[in-house]
């Protein structure tokens, strides 16, 4: 029985189900097919079959390897021989679903007893569909079961290996020679013999399909699993708590990441990304490990706070100017656009410290950690979770990366797993999962964007808080996240200990000389933890800030190209007579001054090193502060991290255009063919003359013509227009729209177009039979 062609299936589809199957595989119509010839060729290709496929269940799957055993590519087969290859255990109304998704996808098509498969879905699905071998010429016409039932039991063991593993070959050292049956010693020298094992190679043997097919019985396709395995569920009451702790943690890593790199930028390697020592650094100042700090600094990279100077001569991994509002926003704000880049990151974070096929180590920050699908994998695993009731989660990462390899078995290559089990660590770093569940602003982040899941985060994230408590050994403990500008002053006196949920701070002399070098005074420190403090400030504490404050500042600088003054000509003398003054230039000018024709900034670091206390001054002699304030490079384009993942489907709007324009061309391109109009002698005019012409008699007719036209873009197409005014340089017109199987006139769309004469490169009249 002939096979219907795919062209002239399509031809009798209505238009939803085209819109749908655009919608369903969108490269179908990128870019918009020419007709409905066209339309097929790409559905049958190659490339374009395994795109389709690598959306398919696991027994969706099987129902296209039955179709493809039962070569439905060549020979239409029947719904019955398909359910007899699936097996008994499958209903007959799962097979039918199967194929009803099968026929939305243009991947199989025909009426129940006529079924046909695109030829590339064998190609797709690999050389042994379903784990069966080749068939063998030589067993057409002979009764498999009855030799299988006949032979000893260590060559039907053998068989019956190779029947039931996931590929029909085997290596053996019995296949140099196929020797004749009555010299045959092992089981594989006796079953080449019989034409039961095919010699592949001197090493290599396959299992015919139809012994393959006669030793599984009744399960043609081997274990079919109907249904994905379903993962133990935890519930817990606390998610979105604790997934704000992490929130605060990440946030506290990328601000100590900014800090760093803004004081002393990290070098890029020469290939690209950043090097080992810089990330085993960077670990042990952020108090993670090297996985953990590839995270962060892909992170920022990813919301375009890290770029390299690449036009520098020794390029550097520095901050841009996007992390100055950053740092200065609402910590659900600043979480949600670390959430909003990392879901779309065209990169996969978790091959950092890799090795490659080459044995060469991936570093974060290079393009050898691109992958375009990587935003599409993340929003699977995470809309997988989000199947789950609110506070329910996953007992072990391996039960979802199953549940995700039952439905899409084809899809993720060798690392399909691992992508969920890093999916799952990135996302709980960030808050977005905890304790296997998604948290609501998780969900919310899914759903409705970075906007919105702010506002849940902040409504999850514990109220700031106002207070400190001071410790008698000098450690300050904030039980909460800090007010913007407390956090602001405690970072400023204080050193972080400990980072969490709740913050331990530690004052050092070091610390208190750093916040009285900005500016403050001893007045200003003292008045802070009295009124900021739940807890009595402790003696330890005051006598600390007075001791350092009375050293700080007896020693002044001011730029000259930079000097030093001092009220104590017996301090000035030590200092002048100091080892370090011949490598700082120092010059005695007056009693109580000396100049020095390097930075004030490095003079006074120098003295410090050495055991004094300089402070720097300004033109009015008060204290300031030459901390500088960071390397910045400019928050350009070049400096996000590039975001390549697929295109986003067509519009609704744009798939019902595309579908009238099939119809229409494919219309105009059965008139060449005569099937139901024909084509007016002199068609196909290429000269702009006979085109005016062409056009002004299809006015006079009010008629059709088929356009060949060639948009702004550069992409040519073709039309078929109903003409009702040239000139100007302009044809004006309506595009027809062909209605389920009618022909070309029957209706015209209501929008008028205008088509300039010099992007139309041909045209056909078009007259009804």
């Amino acid at each position: 029985m002939p096979a219907v062609p795919l062209t002239e299936w399509l031809r009798g589809q209505d238009d939803q189900l085209l819109a749908d199957l655009l919608r369903a595989r969108p490269d179908l119509a990128t870019p918009p097919p020419a007709d409905l010839a066209v339309l097929a060729a790409r559905a049958g290709s190659r490339a374009s079959v395994s795109r389709a496929a690598e959306g398919l269940d696991t027994f969706t799957l099987a129902v296209l390897d039955a179709l493809v055993v039962a070569d439905a590519d060549r020979e239409p087969v029947t719904r019955a021989e398909v359910e007899a290859l699936v097996g008994p255990g499958a209903p007959a109304s799962r097979v039918r679903a199967a194929l009803d998704q099968l026929s939305r996808l243009a991947l199989a098509w025909g009426p129940p007893e006529e079924l046909s498969v695109v030829p590339a879905a064998r190609e797709a699905g690999g050389l042994y569909p379903a784990g069966l071998g080749q068939p063998s010429a030589a067993l057409v016409d002979v009764d498999v079961a009855e030799v299988v039932a006949g032979l000893a039991e260590a060559d039907r063991r053998l068989l019956t290996a190779l029947a039931h593993g996931s590929s029909p070959v085997g290596r053996t050292r019995d296949a140099a020679v196929v020797v004749p049956l009555e010299r045959a010693q092992t089981p594989v020298q006796r079953l080449l013999a019989m034409g039961l094992l095919l010699r592949r190679d001197a090493e290599n043997v396959e299992l015919p399909r139809q012994v393959g097919l006669a030793l599984r019985g009744d399960s043609p396709l081997g274990t079919v699993r109907l249904d994905e395995p379903v993962p133990r569920e935890v519930s817990h009451s606390n998610v979105d708590a604790t997934g704000a702790g992490e929130v605060l943690e990440i946030l506290r890593r990328t601000e100590k990441l900014i800090e760093l790199w803004s004081e002393e930028p990290a070098t890029v390697l020469k290939a690209g990304g950043l090097g080992v020592r810089d990330v085993r650094r960077l670990a042990r100042e952020l108090d993670t490990d090297d996985r953990g700090a590839s995270f962060v600094v892909e992170l920022a990279f990813g919301a375009g706070m890290i770029a390299d100077s690449a036009t520098a001569t020794n390029p550097e991994w520095m901050p841009t100017t996007v992390v100055d509002p950053w740092l200065v926003a609402s910590p659900a704000n600043r979480w949600a656009t670390l959430a909003a880049a990392w879901l779309d990151l065209p990169r996969l974070p978790g091959l950092a410290g890799l090795r490659d096929a080459k044995d060469k180590v991936l570093a974060p920050l290079s393009d050898d950690l691109r992958r375009a699908p990587a935003p599409a994998e993340r929003r699977r695993v995470l809309a997988a979770l989000a199947e789950l009731p609110p506070g329910a989660g996953i007992a072990d990462p391996d039960e979802l990366a199953e549940v995700l390899a039952w439905r899409a078995p084809r899809r993720g290559g060798r690392l399909r797993d691992e992508i969920v089990r890093w999916t799952l660590h990135e996302a709980t770093a960030l808050g977005v999962v905890a304790l296997g569940a998604i948290t609501t602003a998780g969900r919310t982040l899914l759903a409705d964007g970075p906007a919105q899941a702010a506002k849940a985060m902040a409504e999850s994230m514990p109220e700031p808080v106002d207070h400190v408590l001071v410790q008698a050994d000098l450690t300050v403990v904030a039980p909460g996240p800090l007010e913007p500008t407390l956090a602001v002053d405690m970072a400023q006196v204080a050193d972080v200990e400990s980072a969490g949920s709740a913050t331990v701070y530690r004052v050092t002399e070091q610390s208190v000389r750093r916040a009285l070098d900005a500016g403050r005074s001893a007045q200003d420190l003292h008045e802070l933890f009295t009124t900021k403090s739940r807890t009595p400030v402790p003696q330890g504490l005051t006598y600390l800030i007075d001791d350092v404050a009375r050293r700080h500042g007896r020693l002044r600088g001011g730029p000259a190209a930079c000097f030093l003054r001092c009220d104590d000509p017996v301090l000035l003398a030590e200092v002048a007579a100091h080892p370090l003054a011949a490598r700082l230039e120092l010059r005695r000018i007056a009693p109580t001054v000396v100049v020095s024709p390097l930075p004030l900034a490095d003079v006074l670091d120098e003295l410090r090193g050495a055991g004094f206390a300089p402070a720097a001054e300004g033109a009015d002699g008060q204290v300031i502060d030459l901390r500088q304030t960071g390397h910045r490079l400019p928050a350009t384009q070049s400096a996000r991290a590039r975001r390549a993942g697929l295109p986003n489907p067509p519009s609704i709007e744009r798939l019902r255009d595309i579908v009238a324009q099939v119809r229409a061309s494919d219309t105009a391109a059965a008139t060449r063919r005569g099937r139901t109009v024909s084509l007016t002698s002199g068609g196909g005019v290429a000269d702009t003359s006979a085109t005016l012409a062409l056009l002004r008699e299809a006015i006079e007719r009010n008629g059709h013509v088929l356009i060949d036209f060639v948009d702004a873009r550069g992409v040519a197409s073709q039309r078929v227009v109903t003409p009702f005014r040239v000139g100007g340089g302009v044809l004006e017109g309506r595009d027809v729209v062909d209605q389920v199987g009618n022909q070309a006139g029957d209706q015209a769309s209501e929008t008028v177009r205008q088509y300039p004469l010099h992007r139309i490169t041909s045209a056909s009249l078009i007259a009804t039979n």
